[in-house]
């Protein structure tokens, strides 16, 4: 189950199609996600070390929007306290498919339960863990309030949400150095013109972002003690927000 190279968006397409999580890109996902987001692999390592110090035991760790599961093994290999078990949760057949096959050669003791369905139907509870690692960024705008509220009902008291987001800056000159430098960091990695150019249009409407202040402003509404920037690297940042 190697990861084959990422060329997607490597010929001309004429009508960019929105954005999926079907078969072609769960083939490239890990190469993808590699070569597009800066400090993808250092945040998920550290995923684990932070479920590691907030799991409690006979709790749930949720990774909801798990892809195939990099940060639920990430999860699974860290945590140490007893009788935890992880959910995770997928939209994408295809990404569950091959997660399942992943977590299956996985050898780790930590139960873990796939479920397909869209995260904003999941009845979060019992939780010491969430862990929304560049998910929210594909939730419609209107319907971010209601889940990250419905997130910290499900929480229990000490517990922790790990949000990571491809951040918008309300700078003009900010947003343009933060995006120039990103595609400079996919060029650097390999990506053409025409390539970073494509994704970016098939992005259009499916991915939003919003502001560190917007996503702080959620979170404290919501009800956490407090929300702050742990991890950021150009226009991509990843946050605890405290019960």
């Amino acid at each position: 189950m190697n990861s084959q190279k990422d060329t997607l968006y490597a010929s001309p397409l004429g009508n960019v199609d929105g954005f999926k999580f079907d078969n072609s890109v769960v083939d490239v996902f890990p190469d993808m996600i590699q070569r597009s987001v800066p400090g993808y692999s250092a945040i998920i390592s550290a995923i684990g070390l932070l479920a590691s110090r907030f799991a409690q035991p006979n709790s749930l760790c949720y990774d909801l929007g798990c892809s195939l599961g990099a940060a639920t093994l990430s999860m699974r290999h860290k945590i140490a306290a007893p009788n935890c078990k992880i959910i995770a949760v997928d939209n994408s057949t295809a990404m569950l498919s091959r997660c399942q096959k992943i977590i299956d050669r996985d050898t780790a003791a930590i139960p873990v339960e796939l479920i397909c369905s869209d995260i904003q139907d999941i009845n979060i509870q019992n939780a010491s863990v969430v862990v929304l690692n560049f998910t929210l960024q594909f939730i419609p705008l209107v319907d971010r309030d209601a889940f990250i509220k419905k997130i910290y009902a499900g929480l229990l008291p000490g517990g922790l949400l790990i949000l990571s987001e491809k951040l918008l800056f309300k700078d003009t000159r900010q947003q343009a150095l933060q995006t120039e430098m990103h595609h400079a960091f996919k060029k650097a990695n390999g990506y053409s013109d025409m390539e970073v150019s494509q994704k970016r249009a098939s992005l259009e409407n499916v991915l939003i972002s919003e502001s560190f202040a917007e996503h702080k402003n959620r979170l404290l509404h919501s009800g956490f003690d407090s929300a702050e920037v742990w991890f950021q690297y150009f226009n991509f940042a990843s946050m605890c927000a405290l019960k």
